[in-house]
C-alpha cells in the first residue's frame, strides 16, 4: 500500500523559515513534488525533484525562497521556505510520481500518481 505523508506545517511568523517533510512508501518513485492551495485559490505547483536530483520550480521568484531536496533511498523530500510571507498561507501537498523513464520532474498535478493529505502552513504578521 502506497502512503504519502507530509509533516512540518504549523503557525509561523512572517520572515521565519520553515521546512516541510514528505515521506512516501510502498513502491519506487521517480519524482516527488510539492503543491500548495491557498484559501479560495486553485492548487498550484511549487517545486519538484526527480530521483536523479533534477529540480524544477514554478518560477524564479519561487526559487529564491523555496528549496526542494530529497533522499530517494528513503523516499523522502523536503521543502525549505525562507522569509515566509502571509501570502504563503496554504495547505501544502506532497505528491509522488511512479512513472518510469521520467528524468525531469513533472510540473503538472496530473502527472503524479499519489498524494498526501496536506499540511497547513499559516503565516502571521
Amino acid at each position: 500500500q502506497v502512503q504519502v505523508v507530509e509533516s512540518g506545517g504549523g503557525l509561523v511568523q512572517a520572515g521565519s523559515t520553515l521546512t516541510l517533510s514528505c515521506a512516501a512508501s510502498g513502491r519506487t518513485f521517480t519524482g516527488m513534488g510539492w503543491f500548495r492551495q491557498a484559501p479560495g485559490k486553485e492548487r498550484e505547483f511549487v517545486a519538484a525533484i526527480s530521483r536523479r536530483k533534477f529540480t524544477t520550480y514554478s518560477s524564479d521568484s519561487m526559487k529564491s525562497r523555496f528549496t526542494i531536496s530529497g533522499d530517494f533511498a528513503k523516499n523522502t523530500v523536503y521543502l525549505e521556505i525562507k522569509a515566509l510571507k502571509p501570502e504563503d498561507t496554504a495547505v501544502f501537498y506532497c505528491a509522488a510520481d511512479a512513472t518510469t523513464q521520467r528524468v525531469v520532474p513533472a510540473r503538472r498535478a496530473s502527472a503524479y500518481d499519489y498524494w498526501g493529505q496536506g499540511t497547513q502552513v499559516t503565516v502571521t504578521t
